[in-house]
């Protein structure tokens, strides 16, 4: 078990927590983390791409001339694909982008990349996320007491007064702990969870 130091929002000791192996000392495996961040963004593709094909071009089905006798090439109608304006051949037609990957990867990735932040001290336990008052301000200064820069913010119940205070901070990510992904976490430089979300966290990450 590894044991990592939880703090208050006022950067002061709260005491310890037990974090299993498998979740605190994974190794670093590019290679499913790779997967998993591909998962998570092509989950994030609109898909409506779209051009129009010889049947959908508006226009007429009637052949521009005769087949022989006029000396030019032949031709179809004015949706064929070689002609200006005509139909699309082989085009971006609406889809849907996203890729599956089984669940044994997407924890075995999640419990690297909480690894690698716990190594590089960017993993940061608080006790609890509550604030007097949604004051940006006060917030900012308890951001910089902690020395907490660009960061994911993972809680499982949520303090409203955080959230406010907090949405006009662009290097804050605030994010209940099912939104938790390799992706996001990835993207910010530290990760700072609630006790009761790096718990439940764990427990998922274990079954």
């Amino acid at each position: 078990m590894a044991v990592i130091n939880v703090v208050n929002l006022k950067n002061q000791d709260a005491g310890n927590l037990e974090i299993a192996d498998q979740v605190a000392q994974a190794p670093l495996n590019p290679f499913v983390i790779k997967d998993a961040v591909v998962e998570v963004l092509a989950k994030q593709r609109s898909g409506n791409h779209k051009v129009k094909t010889r049947a959908e071009v508006a226009g007429s089905t009637r052949k521009l001339f005769r087949q022989k006798g006029t000396g030019n090439a032949r031709q179809g109608d004015v949706k064929a694909p070689h002609r200006r304006h005509g139909g699309i051949v082989f085009g971006p037609v609406v889809r849907d982008h996203s890729i599956k990957i089984n669940k044994q990867v997407k924890k075995k990735a999640l419990c690297s990349v909480i690894s690698e932040k716990i190594r590089q001290g960017k993993l940061v336990v608080v006790d609890n996320l509550k604030l007097d008052g949604p004051k940006t301000k006060d917030l900012t200064r308890i951001l910089d007491a902690m020395k907490i820069t660009k960061a994911l913010v993972v809680f499982k119940e949520e303090d409203r007064n955080f959230t406010l205070a907090s949405r006009n901070l662009q290097q804050l990510t605030v994010t209940h702990l099912s939104g938790l992904n390799v992706y996001e976490a990835l993207r910010h430089d530290q990760l700072v969870v609630t006790k009761d979300a790096m718990k439940d966290i764990e427990g998922r990450l274990l079954k």
